[in-house]
């Protein structure tokens, strides 16, 4: 072999040592985690989901869903604050002591010694933290200490701008004051989005978590002036049990009664207007009708759709797709006319499930449904196993990865969600006399848990019936199988299932939980 030939192979042998261990570097590098939040989001108004109505367009979030895993059944969290503190530290609202709403509506303080959040800890090993959007968790926010990076609307702080969701936001950039800022909420998250994720305000190098808090779609459903067209003579259906009675449903569901008929008979909106709290422009810009309502909704999550492809594009144009694990979800739900709410809070899946999306297909499959119920806490976990890192306490949920890698997979843990109202940690082991604590809008405190295809519910009031759905026979849960004798057996598993899992996860309230009512037929 002559000198030169030698040269040659060398160099290629190098060149092919040197790519195997580039690949070998970029399969052990801790991966990016981008976490999409939106608000008040039902996953009835993303198209890759068959409860969509056939007009709706949401071209990007649905090729997420085309490149990872749909979960069909995910119960996040049952309304804003206590959705984002189970986001923030893996606990049931139960197990985050030291939050407290304090002063007016949306005030709200905790002990970071006592409530410390994980993002503190992916710091701690080398990644860089950042969070954009909407805050409202506690006047601090955590910035130098959970967070490298953030942009945020801080509504803690801020009471007199708190119901600024679209416009005229006041914005903390990395801690400071917060600072008037126009345009558009949701366009404006997305591009700071973007920019951190093309580079700026970050370490080149090192793996980052960014987590994206969109207003929307939370009252006024304000959509962005470019999609104020869309969805022209919308119709929607009539859920069945808009007006009360509601037969088989607790005694507070007989009292719910957001919607009154029109002059042609169709739903509209009690008192011309949404009534939600600390909501500027709460009229509605089609009119006040149910059909018109559901359309201004949908144009509000034309922006976030749209958001979701910048950010996509983001990650390929910039190299980073294949090491990124993107997760899309909302903190809860929300009901448009479905047993007679506009609103979230309520334990049944018209208002208070979300879409759930998770993406890497590097490493996951790929245009995939899992049909397994899964909670908000079991987020938390997986973003840990996919960083490499220990957790850092016990944590509630359980690492999605087995179901990631196969959505048929076995899965026997079930999905608790809990409402109790304003209160968290041991604030919550004894269910509240006094009507103003023990009621959010009309709807008491309520335990359920999803496994399989059905779901149970326990309503906090003493004496009270419980509930039990076939999610898969009555996925609009108008029957209640909890009163059915020949179901008996199933409503105790579930019942034993649900004090088991209060337990687990350590819950105060699983000695004290008021009795039921126990029908006898």
């Amino acid at each position: 072999m002559t000198y030169s030939r030698r040269i040659v192979l060398l160099l290629t042998i190098f060149a092919s040592m040197a790519t195997s261990l580039a690949i070998a570097n970029a399969a052990d590098k801790a991966p990016n985690i981008l976490f999409i939040y939106s608000d008040d989001h039902s996953h009835r108004t993303v198209g890759c989901y068959p409860e969509s109505y056939d007009w709706v367009k949401t071209p990007h979030i649905d090729n997420l869903a085309k490149q990872g895993v749909r979960f069909t059944h995910a119960y996040i969290g049952t309304w804003c604050m206590p959705s984002r503190a189970a986001m923030l530290t893996g606990h049931h609202p139960y197990g985050v002591e030291s939050m407290r709403m304090v002063g007016e509506y949306p005030g709200s303080e905790y002990d970071p010694a006592k409530a410390p959040f994980w993002p503190s800890v992916f710091r701690e090993n080398g990644y860089v933290t950042a969070q954009v959007g909407k805050w409202h968790t506690g006047t601090d926010n955590g910035f130098g200490r959970d967070w490298d990076y953030q942009a945020v609307w801080n509504r803690p702080r801020y009471i007199e701008n708190c119901g600024h969701y679209y416009y005229d936001q006041l914005i903390e950039f990395n801690g400071a004051k917060g600072k008037m800022t126009a345009g558009y909420s949701t366009d404006n998250y997305t591009k700071w989005a973007v920019d951190f994720i093309r580079g700026q305000h970050r370490q080149e190098g090192k793996p980052w978590y960014l987590w994206v808090c969109y207003g929307a779609v939370h009252g006024p459903f304000t959509p962005a002036q470019r999609h104020l067209d869309d969805y022209p003579d919308v119709e929607v259906p009539v859920p069945a049990d808009i007006y009360p009675p509601r037969a088989g449903k607790p005694d507070y569901m007989q009292k719910i009664n957001f919607w009154t008929k029109g002059s042609d008979g169709l739903p509209e909106m009690k008192g011309g207007s949404f009534q939600g709290r600390t909501v500027e422009g709460n009229k509605g810009i089609h009119g006040n009708s149910l059909n018109a309502w559901t359309r201004q909704y949908h144009q509000g999550v034309r922006a976030i759709d749209d958001g979701v492809g910048k950010m996509l594009a983001a990650l390929k144009e910039s190299g980073q797709l294949d090491n990124t694990l993107v997760v899309f979800t909302a903190d809860q739900g929300f009901g448009w006319g479905q047993h007679g709410f506009c609103t979230k809070l309520a334990p049944y899946d018209a208002t208070i499930r979300s879409p759930l999306i998770i993406s890497m297909p590097s490493q996951l499959e790929v245009g995939v449904v899992c049909k397994k119920p899964v909670g908000g806490v079991d987020l938390i976990p997986t973003f840990f196993e996919f960083s490499g890192i220990d957790l850092p306490w016990e944590m509630h949920g359980h690492d999605l990865t087995p179901l990631l890698k196969d959505p048929k997979a076995k899965w026997s843990h079930p999905a608790l969600l809990t409402l109790m109202g304003r209160m968290y940690g041991s604030d919550t082991d004894v269910v509240p006399t006094d009507p103003g604590d023990l009621y959010l809008n009309g709807v008491p405190w309520w335990i359920s848990l999803a496994k399989g295809h059905h779901k149970y519910i326990r309503t906090l009031v003493d004496g009270e019936i419980e509930e039990l759905y076939d999610l898969k026979a009555d996925p609009e849960e108008l029957k209640n199988l909890a009163l059915e004798p020949e179901f008996k057996k199933k409503l105790s598993k579930f019942r034993k299932a649900t004090i088991a899992e209060l337990r687990r996860t350590g819950a105060g309230i699983v000695d004290n939980l008021p009795a039921v009512k126990i029908v006898t037929q």
